[in-house]
């Protein structure tokens, strides 16, 4: 088959769709891999490093796109609309919940699109090509939050881990999956007080044994939230809802009451946030101040540290991108985990969470 790895065109994103060592892969099992040039210089490889592993190199994204199966990392931005192509697979990160014009050019094109973060391992309620990606933007999600709590930067000039004699910063997490895990993980490290609300009891007791009391743990429930939100020198949102918005857990009118110069990471932002005034940012451009707090929404946090991202998810990926390249289509009666990603197919919008977001294009 041929597969095409176009240069990613979102701000400041420097991931790429397949390392070198993902294209040997694919090269010793028969495939012909076309990069776009440059395709993974921000990720520190280069052309050469994917000639010696097998590639053709492109000059163009047409030339890239121009495949039967095209790999990439972030959804296709309104540049790429036109590049899409009927009965085309195309195996990216989507999040359609928030992306009512991209999912409408998919339908309208005919292509074959299957998100990362909805392909499901059955029985395990696993999405195991969005982890390796939330461990990355739950660990950045704080080590962010740091930087703009520093007063040059426009934050309250808070030390997390504090010093002897002066209390550390609160640290508030809402959710206790993935992101929230890794989050609390490194705001710990740091020394700071932290705090994680989340409705699953079971995911409390395990979180218990992993961090001990060293976290405080609470049910979420909007008594709960709105007593720690107040006090939060950082707050992380990382709920995760698969293939749906996640629900406003934080008010315009809650916001108003954080101290100013606090700060807001909302890691949910790339499915529209659980935070009322947050909206989605670049790495150019990653923060704003409404009510006197400080957003952060950047929606692909993992870009930042693409060396360690790219290769991170292409050691989840590989296996389906290899099972695409063997068996194209045939490949998502064999693979149920692999099907439970397809968002669009054959001009139709068929993930069911997908559908409850946008039930007129069903």
């Amino acid at each position: 088959m041929d597969i095409g790895v176009p240069r990613e065109t979102k701000d400041q994103e420097f991931r790429v769709g397949l390392s070198p060592s993902s294209v040997r892969v694919l090269k010793e099992t028969g495939h012909n891999i076309f990069v776009e040039t440059q395709a993974g210089a921000g990720a520190g490889f280069t052309d050469d490093d994917y000639r010696n592993s097998g590639a053709e190199i492109v000059p163009t994204p047409e030339a890239a796109w121009n495949r039967e199966l095209v790999v990439k990392v972030k959804e296709p931005l309104p540049l790429e609309y036109k590049l899409l192509q009927k009965e085309q697979v195309l195996f990216t990160y989507l999040h359609l919940a928030a992306g009512r014009n991209l999912t409408e050019n998919l339908i309208n094109s005919g292509v074959c699109a299957i998100a990362y973060e909805t392909v499901e391992q059955s029985g395990a309620n696993k999405l195991p090509l969005l982890t390796p990606m939330s461990v990355i933007a739950g660990r950045l999600s704080v080590q962010f939050g740091a930087r703009f709590l520093e007063r040059l930067q426009g934050g309250r000039g808070v030390l997390l881990g504090g010093v002897p004699g002066v209390k550390p910063g609160r640290v508030v997490i809402l959710g206790g999956g993935v992101v929230g895990t890794e989050a609390a993980r490194i705001a710990v490290g740091m020394g700071a007080s932290v705090q994680i609300l989340d409705v699953n009891v079971e995911r409390l007791s395990y979180l218990e044994t992993l961090f001990g009391s060293r976290v405080e743990l609470l049910y979420s429930n909007s008594a709960y939230i709105e007593a720690a939100v107040r006090e939060a020198d950082l707050l992380v949102g990382a709920v995760l809802i698969p293939g749906r918005r996640p629900p406003i857990l934080v008010s315009r009118e809650l916001v108003k009451q954080m101290q100013p110069g606090s700060v807001i990471v909302d890691v949910a932002v790339d499915q529209g946030g659980c935070v009322e005034t947050m909206r989605a940012t670049s790495h150019t451009n990653p923060v704003y101040i409404e009510e006197g707090v400080l957003h952060y929404g950047v929606p692909n946090m993992p870009g930042a540290v693409p060396w360690t991202a790219t290769q991170a998810l292409n050691n989840s990926t590989l296996p389906y991108v290899v099972q695409l390249a063997n068996q194209g289509i045939e490949a998502l009666k064999n693979n149920s985990a692999l099907a439970k990603g397809v968002n669009v197919q054959n001009h139709r919008l068929v993930h069911p969470a997908v559908q409850e977001v946008f039930p007129d294009l069903v």
